[in-house]
């Protein structure tokens, strides 16, 4: 498994309102990153000599940002439904990039792969796609999923860097990151998006 040099619970006021965080030190992260998930997880990801002075001043001033975004979450429970509209899009592909980017060089410390653009896409019927040209798409609906589904789809892609195939070697692969990805390629089918 992939460590952060210090993962930590923390707790801020943003808004008169008390909201739990996870802080992510990394030394390979190159800026300061924030990531809501749909199960309500809210993750900090900095650099590893980031002072927590200077995380929570770039937390409160995205604290609108991250109200919106925890409470946009609050409606949804079991399968999630929403409108495949360029405001959707619009709403999400930012989100959906910055997990995607934060999550890929996360798990490439254990693959070490390169890759050429990474695009979030309002695609109707794929969660992913890799190019021979090593360019990586991602369906904005990733950052509405729970966390380990979302690293699942992440992981997927990223393998076909190295396998452009769904052979016994590529799925060794993503068992290097995701040692139960079965079960959870299960859960995604169960619990995945419905589309208007």
């Amino acid at each position: 498994m992939l460590e952060y040099r210090l993962v930590m619970k923390k707790e801020i006021e943003l808004q008169q309102k008390k909201i739990e965080y996870t802080l992510r030190l990394s030394k390979r992260a190159r800026r300061m990153r924030l990531a809501i998930y749909r199960d309500g997880a809210f993750v900090v990801t900095a650099p590893q000599f980031v002072g927590l002075t200077t995380i929570e001043q770039f937390i409160l001033r995205k604290s609108e940002w991250v109200i919106g975004k925890i409470e946009y979450f609050k409606q949804f429970s079991g399968r999630i439904f929403i409108k495949n509209t360029k405001q959707e899009f619009a709403l999400h592909k930012e989100s959906a990039l910055m997990l995607a980017i934060e999550r890929m060089a996360h798990f490439n410390e254990i693959y070490q792969f390169s890759w050429g653009k990474v695009t979030i896409r309002n695609q109707k019927t794929r969660w992913g796609s890799c190019s021979k040209k090593g360019n990586i798409n991602f369906n904005y609906k990733i950052a509405l999923l729970p966390a380990h589904i979302a690293d699942y789809i992440i992981v997927h892609e990223l393998c076909h860097l190295k396998e452009f195939n769904h052979s016994r070697n590529f799925w060794n692969l993503v068992a290097q990151a995701i040692p139960g990805h079965r079960e959870v390629r299960a859960e995604l089918k169960k619990t995945g998006v419905s589309f208007f």
